[in-house]
This record gives C-alpha cells, structure tokens and sequence, in this order.
C-alpha cells in the first residue's frame, strides 16, 4: 500500500490548493493511504526535521521526500503511478 504524508499548516492557501489535488486524484490510487499531519504537532516537527520539508505543504511518499510548496496535478500522478507498480 502506498503511504503519502501530507504534512500542512493551519492558514497555508497553498495546503489548500494541494489538498483539492489530492482529494480530486485520490480515486485514480485507492491502494493507497493518505495521511494529513498537521506541521505543528510533535509528529509533524519530527517529520520536518527527518525530510529537510522547509516550507507547506511538505508531501512525503513511502518514506521518501516529494516536494514542498505547491505541486502540480500531473506530477503528483506520475509520482503516484510510479510508486503503485
């Protein structure tokens, strides 16, 4: 099963705009686990501070840093693809 850990920020428009993408793809991957995780928490900072994520949103999958900031749909579906084969 494919892991991707959207780490965001309470106020980030981009989180926003990134999390529509995800929502919007998600029934492309339904193998797959999304987890949300909140950057302020203990478990968002560690998450952080393991993947260098210096800015929201920070998208980790399958232990494996993805990007941060905003990410286009297309990217995110090759990256989605290439990790569910």
């Amino acid at each position: 099963m494919t892991k991707l850990q959207f780490l965001t920020m309470w106020g980030c428009h981009v989180c926003e705009e990134v999390k529509k993408t995800i929502e919007e793809i998600e029934p492309q991957f339904p193998d797959r686990e999304i987890q949300e995780i909140d950057m302020t928490t203990t478990e968002g900072q560690e998450l952080m501070q393991k993947y260098s994520v210096m800015s929201s949103p920070g998208i980790v999958m399958d232990g494996e840093f993805f990007s941060t900031g905003a990410v286009g749909k297309e990217e995110l579906v090759n990256r989605m693809r290439s990790i569910t084969q």
